[in-house]
């Protein structure tokens, strides 16, 4: 996922993709363990695309605030 998108939407809808890409990840982790994930590096883009999205809606809720 693009920044460019990340940002178009709204703090409720970053919340759920957050928890989404989280449980993603959890699953993938733990398919890697089983040896059923060939692709590890699938795992750090959901990841990054997580840190992406906790730092839109960081910046997101310092701006709420003020």
């Amino acid at each position: 996922m693009k920044v460019v998108e990340i940002r178009k939407l709204d703090t409720p809808a970053l919340a759920l993709k957050c928890n989404e890409l989280r449980a993603e990840i959890i699953e993938m982790r733990r398919r890697l363990h089983m040896g059923e994930v060939q692709n590890t590096r699938a795992i750090r883009g959901k990841r990054k695309d997580l840190a992406r999205i906790m730092t839109v809606m960081s910046e997101q809720l310092s701006k709420e605030n003020m």
